[in-house]
């Protein structure tokens, strides 16, 4: 079920899944960007005028989806940003100055991220492959008063640290068979959502995202801790601490360590992949 920061809503509708390429083909990047400016878009949007399509079947005034669709892949091609927050803004406004009866409009958006392959002759830029897994992801919500909603994420972290990592000391009792742990390797996925003091500050050509990007690969590499919500509480909190443009934050791990097959004490070991069942950890920080 979607949701939106204006409240709820007595209906919305939209297109989703819409992915585009933006393509530089001459292997230049706009503003600090890569070449290759790929997303997948969901636009949602809701107004009192789309009412009777719901009560009475009548269409008047009803954008169809398909002509949804169009417009944001058509539309990617005057945006000149390299980012996803700025790519969300100019769609969701033009959609507003474009169609009257819309009263507000949710534009979200998930990276899809290609990397330059190195090698090339010399000042090529013309190559690329698939990068992540992580993504970043974006979402911007506008209404005819203004921004309501400026929101950052990136989803998809898969992060694994050899050793450092200890959990003991939890409740014992006849459910528990897990022993304590003093070091482990730990496989850890995270995804992380935040919102912005002012809406201006969210639109940082992607630098807020970059240094988001670099706080969780510095504190997972560098960090010994007791628990998952130890590292995600000390992401959370360098990232307020070095970000001002950062209100709010909410990180959610799963704790994907792999089992154990055999190990030659601390030194080696081989692994597979874990089980289906997986432990869930949330944590939300505010300024």
């Amino acid at each position: 079920m979607e949701q939106f920061a204006s409240g709820w809503k007595r209906s919305y509708y939209g297109k989703g899944d819409v992915s585009v390429y933006r393509l530089n083909r001459d292997g230049k990047s706009s503003g600090g960007g890569s070449p290759v400016f790929g997303a997948n878009i969901l636009m949602l949007i809701y107004g009192d005028a789309f009412w009777p399509t719901y009560t009475t079947g009548d269409n008047t005034g009803l954008i169809a989806t398909d002509s949804m669709k169009n417009f944001i892949q058509r539309e990617t091609l005057n945006y000149e940003g390299p980012d996803l927050e700025g790519c969300c803004r100019f769609l969701g406004q033009k959609f507003l100055d474009t169609y009257r009866q819309v009263e507000g409009v949710q534009v979200s958006a998930v990276e899809i991220p290609y990397a330059g392959l190195p090698g090339g002759a010399a000042g090529s830029n013309a190559a690329f492959s698939p990068a992540g897994p992580e993504r970043a992801t974006a979402r911007i919500e506008i209404n005819r008063e203004g921004f309501v909603e400026v929101a950052s994420g990136i989803r998809g972290f898969k992060l694994l640290r050899l050793g450092g990592s200890a959990f003991h000391g939890f409740v014992r009792d006849e459910y528990t068979t897990l022993p304590d742990i003093a070091n482990r390797p730990l496989h850890m996925w995270l995804d992380l959502e935040w919102i912005y003091t002012g809406s201006s500050v969210g639109f940082s050509s992607g630098a807020v995202t970059a240094s988001v990007r670099q706080i969780v690969r510095d504190v997972f590499n560098t960090f010994e801790s007791g628990s998952i919500q130890e590292v995600i509480y000390q992401i959370g909190t360098k990232m307020l601490g070095e970000i001002p443009a950062i209100a709010e934050i909410h990180l959610e791990a799963n704790n994907r360590t792999w089992d154990m097959v055999v190990e030659r004490g601390e030194e080696l070991g081989v692994f597979t992949d874990a089980r289906p069942p997986y432990g869930c950890l949330g944590l939300r920080l505010r300024r």
